[in-house]
């Protein structure tokens, strides 16, 4: 895969028409959803080249699906799209998640720029070079390793960013804070999501997106270390998929949140992670984002969605733990007695 430059951007129209002109292609496509078309768009659209193409799509991951990307693929083909062709993606998670996807797959591959709007994109969808879309009830089911050109971040997006949408990507900052050190996790416990001093929130961003680029650079494909990222991601799915299937979707940040409080508990248990340093962050996470509520009824239908978890290679569920803060520890597995505990510690925490 090649390698994408993330830009950490103060004056966004400036930056975009310097990685455009980095950029050869014979027509530009614009992806954005709803929201951003309205509120986002403006805001670049003075040093896109006249001829651009817009394509707008539903906004909500309720729409990252094969529906709406057969769309923009027939968008793409009906305007006359090239495999020469640009693709710029400004939004949320959704919109990079599915146009980078569209883009990896339309005519084998055209290049593509993504400009994250929501705090969540910019510390995790926009980067790293993962796309792809929700299939059959399941979280990013389907998709593909295909980096965008350039990401280009600007967090005076979150200025207009509502409260729930900031807390969401915090809790993937939290995650990030989790697999470095002691020192950042401790900062972003500090932090209060909930009124946010933003000149601070840029710093904390700059440095999540580091941490990420880091790993990402080291094992591009998920073959070793990247699976850290995943941590509170093997339960935060389950709950995601449960909440959608039940017709109460909730933010993706949210259930990995919940998620990260079931992950330490099974890192308590099986590789020693310090309880004091779980229970100050479960406290946090109960402050900051509430629970999610649930019976024992519902345990097997959330251990089914762990078995379809992509990073499974046997039967066993696979889970990236932290025997410390930082200290990592990929491919543990475990089975369903253990899990059933995990969702009751959950239970019982929260």
């Amino acid at each position: 895969m090649c390698k994408q430059e993330i830009l950490l951007s103060e004056h966004l129209a400036e930056t975009l028409g310097k990685a455009l002109d980095k950029c050869a292609y014979d027509k530009l496509f614009v992806l954005t959803d709803e929201h951003t078309h309205e509120l986002c768009l403006p805001l670049v659209d003075t040093c896109l080249p006249a001829g651009r193409e817009l394509i707008t799509i539903a906004p909500g991951d309720c729409h990252k699906n094969l529906e709406t990307l057969a769309y923009v693929w027939n968008e793409l083909s009906n305007r006359k799209g090239t495999r020469r062709s640009l693709m710029l993606n400004l939004g949320g998670g959704m919109v990079t998640d599915l146009g980078g996807f569209a883009a990896a797959t339309f005519k084998r591959g055209i290049t593509y720029i993504n400009i994250p709007t929501t705090l969540l994109a910019m510390v995790d969808a926009s980067a790293g070079g993962k796309t792809g879309i929700n299939f059959n009830g399941l979280k990013n089911e389907i998709g593909a390793f295909s980096p965008a050109r350039f990401v280009l971040l600007d967090t005076e997006f979150l200025r207009s960013l509502d409260d729930e949408n900031i807390r969401s990507g915090y809790a993937e900052m939290l995650k990030h804070g989790l697999i470095s050190n002691t020192e950042h996790w401790a900062e972003l416990l500090n932090f209060d999501p909930a009124r946010p001093d933003y000149d601070a929130l840029r710093s904390l961003v700059s440095r999540s997106v580091s941490i990420k680029e880091r790993i990402v650079e080291q094992d591009p494909r998920e073959k070793g270390i990247r699976k850290a990222l995943n941590f509170g991601h093997t339960a935060g799915h389950a709950f995601e998929s449960l909440a959608l299937e039940q017709g109460r979707p909730r933010l993706h940040g949210y259930a990995v949140a919940w998620g990260i409080v079931c992950e330490l508990y099974l890192s308590c248990l099986r590789t020693g992670f310090p309880k004091d340093k779980l229970r100050q962050t479960v406290q946090f996470i109960k402050e900051t984002y509430g629970t999610f509520d649930f019976d024992c009824k519902q345990y097997d239908r959330l251990y089914e969605f762990m078995t379809h978890d992509k990073k499974n290679e046997s039967d066993a569920v696979n889970f990236t733990l932290l025997a410390d803060v930082g200290d990592i520890r990929i491919n543990q597995t475990a089975g369903r007695e253990e899990i059933f505990e995990m969702l009751d510690f959950y239970r019982e925490a929260m």
